[in-house]
């Protein structure tokens, strides 16, 4: 009699923590990190001015934004977008978010984001969650990806690095730069690539869509000026921080052209808006 109470306890206690960490799982998912990438396009030479400007002035409405956690405002360059020449036209915002839900409803009626989008000609948001991270953004690890092990990413996948260059190699760096942003430029795999950064000359972020992990690892690990810049980097410590992230696209709003791409959306090159949705 004895033993089957005690087993019937056993059995009670068990079902108690089997539902404790069912509720932790649900809990930890309901909060996963999602963070938001804003691109905005300044086309008159006033609106230009003035997106400039937020890159001082926008800081006291982002920070008080519900909800947000770390945020940059970052200018662009040209070309390519890996060149040390600013891009005057096109500003972007990234931003960490407790949920997706979070995200959209603050990039949709936050102020500083309705300033920057009723100002601009055109403007594209990507929600991302973080699927791997390593490295500091000015002393802080900005991204939190899900401590425990998940499947392999099948789909669309954004990476992003981020360097505080040695002012000592500076110019070690940029000259290596044109080659790179030929080599990325002309890869059929890459969706969508930007260069941007708080100062771009000394802290530099590198943004890239690909359509799978495969085909951004083919690029990374191919012979070519980027796998030389990566070895003259370990070789040189040239940077004094970095970081580097790789991101799951959870969805995108609003609309981004370019001369090579069909249509507007960015996603759509590779069929990927669907997965995205």
């Amino acid at each position: 009699m004895s033993s089957i109470i005690d087993n019937q306890v056993r059995a009670r206690f068990i079902r108690k923590r089997l539902v404790l960490v069912c509720k932790a799982v649900r809990k930890e998912e309901a909060t996963i990190q999602t963070v938001s990438l804003s691109f905005f396009r300044f086309r008159s030479i006033a609106a230009r001015l003035w997106a400039f400007s937020q890159m001082g002035f926008a800081h006291s409405g982002l920070k008080t934004t519900p909800g947000v956690g770390f945020y940059k405002l970052c200018g662009t360059g040209t070309g390519e977008g890996f060149t040390p020449a600013p891009n005057t036209g096109v500003y972007t915002i990234l931003a960490t978010w407790p949920s997706l839900e979070h995200a959209r409803d603050q990039v949709r009626n936050a102020r500083s984001f309705k300033a920057f989008r009723d100002q601009s000609s055109e403007n594209w948001t990507l929600f991302m969650a973080p699927t791997s991270a390593r490295g500091k953004w000015a002393g802080v690890e900005p991204f939190k990806a899900p401590p425990r092990s998940s499947p392999p990413q099948t789909g669309p996948i954004a990476a992003l690095t981020r360097a505080r260059l040695k002012p000592s190699i500076m110019r070690q760096f940029w000259r290596r730069v044109p080659d790179i942003s030929t080599a990325i430029g002309a890869d059929p795999n890459v969706a969508f690539k930007i260069g941007m950064g708080e100062a771009p000359l000394i802290n530099q972020v590198t943004f890239s869509i690909w359509p799978n992990a495969a085909s951004m690892a083919a690029f990374a690990r191919a012979d070519g000026p980027h796998a030389r810049a990566i070895k003259a980097v370990r070789d040189g410590a040239w940077f004094a921080e970095e970081l580097y992230a790789r991101f799951e696209i959870l969805a995108d709003e609003g609309a981004w052209t370019d001369p090579r791409w069909q249509g507007d959306r960015p996603l759509a090159r590779f069929n990927l808006t669907e997965a995205a949705a």
